[in-house]
């Protein structure tokens, strides 16, 4: 299957995945991937598709979509490994123009380095780049990458590919317990993510069954601590530590507008107070949220925050 969706994405809004990969062919076997360890692991790109057999996949789901009358904001590059392995992904993007829809690539960014790859996603509207770390011995214990890459080559692409794209750029961080879950390694990502400039940063954490078993979610504390260290460089943070959805639709309901948004945004009090005055309702929904173990009171350099508790 080719084309698939479309399918809900707070990323990217309504979107019609690009399966351009066979499973499972990618340059990492992360310990968190939801798809299971890598069985052909690689770094040379090569044909896996026709490119008309894409455009025609693609084609023909957009068709069925409109006919059902589905929103598409989105046709996305997110296969069963990693995209930029398709050495015809720059042929596939170029003839999907056709279809006058934004083009995304959501990359684990292991082949930035290559030139080729890079001239390819230039032509995307999208690219999302995964940096879950840039200290070299996590990122062998989280990613597992190809023998032969090298983290310093990959960070050196990003960086290099920032500066030439003009499209929309962001990040995805996943953050997993007792590894990368530190204020150090949340200022070092931090620190080369600002340079960047994207529109915007993910920090993300395994909410689907992982490939090791070891694999869990840091506490909501550390959460908070990664968003506020993103946060005071300027950077653009959102958290994806949910199910995929409408996170910020008005339902009228004040407890579910609150969970919707502490489940992305940490909200300082101020603005939890603020927040209930506009909804004309009092601090005893925070308490229920809390005593109900919806909702977490965190503390953070002498200040309140609070999160929707992790299930």
């Amino acid at each position: 299957m080719q084309a698939f969706g479309p399918v809900p994405s707070r990323r990217l809004g309504q979107s019609i995945g690009i399966n351009n990969i066979p499973p499972k062919n990618c340059t990492y076997s992360c310990i968190y991937c939801q798809l299971g360890k890598t069985q052909n692991m690689k770094i040379k790109r090569q044909i896996f598709y026709k490119p008309q057999e894409i455009h025609e996949a693609v084609e023909n789901k957009i068709k069925r979509a409109l006919n059902k009358e589905e929103a598409i904001d989105y046709l996305t590059f997110v296969p069963d490994g990693e995209p930029t392995l398709d050495i015809n992904l720059g042929k596939e993007i170029e003839m999907l123009r056709s279809l006058n829809i934004n083009i995304a690539v959501i990359t684990n960014s292991s082949l930035l380095w290559k030139k080729d790859v890079q001239e390819d996603l230039l032509n995307a509207d999208l690219v999302s780049v995964k940096i879950d770390t840039a200290n070299e011995m996590n990122w062998k214990k989280i990613n597992r990458p190809y023998r032969s890459l090298k983290i310093s080559k990959i960070l050196s692409g990003i960086t290099e590919f920032s500066r030439n794209y003009y499209g929309d750029l962001i990040t995805e961080t996943m953050i997993i317990r007792n590894i990368n879950n530190n204020n150090q390694e949340f200022e070092m990502i931090a620190e080369f993510i600002e340079k960047l400039n994207p529109k915007r940063s993910y920090i993300s954490i395994p909410i689907r069954p992982p490939a090791e078993k070891f694999v869990s979610p840091p506490k909501e504390f550390d959460i908070n601590i990664a968003y506020q260290v993103f946060k005071k460089r300027g950077i653009d943070i959102e958290l994806l530590t949910g199910g995929e959805g409408n996170t910020f639709a008005f339902t009228g309901d004040v407890e579910e507008d609150l969970l919707s948004i502490t489940q992305v945004h940490p909200m300082i009090k101020e603005s939890v107070i603020n927040f209930l005055s506009k909804a004309k309702a009092d601090w005893n929904i925070i308490k229920k949220l809390i005593n109900d173990g919806k909702l977490i009171e965190l503390n953070y350099r002498g200040k309140k925050f609070y999160m929707r508790k992790l299930h």
